[in-house]
């Protein structure tokens, strides 16, 4: 996927922009990179939408522009990413779509910013943290399945982070998605983008903030507190899970509902796992185009 560079107040941010029509981006989790949009991006563009898909903070050629300023991870932070990335392109207004960090990307983002989208997709549901909450716990079966979340909070864990990099990436991947058999070669094209120098400083940020170990940027203090109080999303949405998640298969729908106010379906994906849009581009790219198709009766 060919990459441009744009400079925004705190991020050199690299992204791939193609096609022309109505705007999407397309924000993809950990641990991934741009790439687990290739096909998706094609699909949609083919369907005259101009398709924007950055390299998150801390992947591919994504750099922070000041050594000072705080490897954070924060959703405020992820959120903040988009606004500055369309202002940055003179866009006003997408669809905000994503899975794992891209969903809370997305979904934060929409939700502090409803008037810069046009409507969202979230695979995972309403991705938003809930800091309050941090310290309850999960059913054991649970817990058990966020095994590398409490790794991450030992210097052990960012110790093997560092060494052992890619095969930590490679193990969720295999964990999460279990019925999808990736290439060495699809791997390795995303794997890459963990060379990142900030990568490791980022991903521990973004666990260990979620669980209160560390302090957020304060740049983004007010936003963080009104994320905090897990704000409704009153856009047009579609929610995705996939059938065969090694986590959570197709069960996030129910407790999404609460959080969407304006019109919003959620689907489950047959036999797709965590990484939606890499296993299954169609599936991705037609909640997008109903979702556009939403955004524009609810503008009429």
């Amino acid at each position: 996927m060919p990459v441009r560079t744009l400079a925004t107040p705190v991020l050199s941010i690299g992204y791939h922009d193609i096609g022309t029509g109505p705007a999407v981006v397309l924000l993809h989790g950990f641990p991934y990179d741009i790439h687990a949009y290739a096909q998706t991006a094609a699909i949609l563009a083919d369907n005259e939408f101009r398709v924007v898909v950055p390299y998150l903070r801390g992947y591919g050629s994504t750099r922070f522009r000041d050594h000072a300023t705080p490897r954070s991870a924060e959703q405020a932070a992820l959120a903040s990413d988009v606004i500055d990335l369309l202002d940055g392109i003179g866009l006003s207004r997408a669809i905000f779509a994503g899975f794992d960090w891209g969903a809370r990307a997305a979904c934060a983002a929409a939700a502090l910013w409803p008037q810069r989208c046009n409507g969202l997709v979230s695979a995972g549901g309403y991705a938003l943290h809930h800091l309050g909450s941090s310290a309850t716990p999960s059913r054991p079966e649970r817990e058990a399945a966020l095994w590398y979340q409490y790794y991450l909070m030992s210097e052990r864990g960012r110790a093997g982070l560092t060494t052992y990099r890619r095969e930590f990436a490679r193990l969720l991947w295999h964990q999460w998605s279990p019925q999808w058999h990736f290439s060495e070669e699809e791997f390795a094209r995303s794997a890459a983008a963990f060379d990142n120098p900030d990568w490791v400083e980022v991903v521990l940020h973004s666990y260990r903030y979620k669980f209160g170990l560390v302090p957020g940027d304060e740049r983004y203090t007010e936003l963080a507190r009104r994320l905090e109080e897990q704000p409704a999303i009153e856009l047009p949405t579609l929610t995705l899970d996939g059938a065969a998640h090694g986590v959570a298969p197709g069960s996030d729908g129910d407790r999404s509902a609460s959080f969407f106010l304006g019109q919003w379906e959620h689907r489950v994906v047959p036999g797709a796992g965590h990484n939606i849009p890499q296993e299954n581009p169609q599936a991705f790219a037609e909640a997008v185009q109903t979702v556009s198709r939403w955004g524009a009766n609810h503008r009429r």
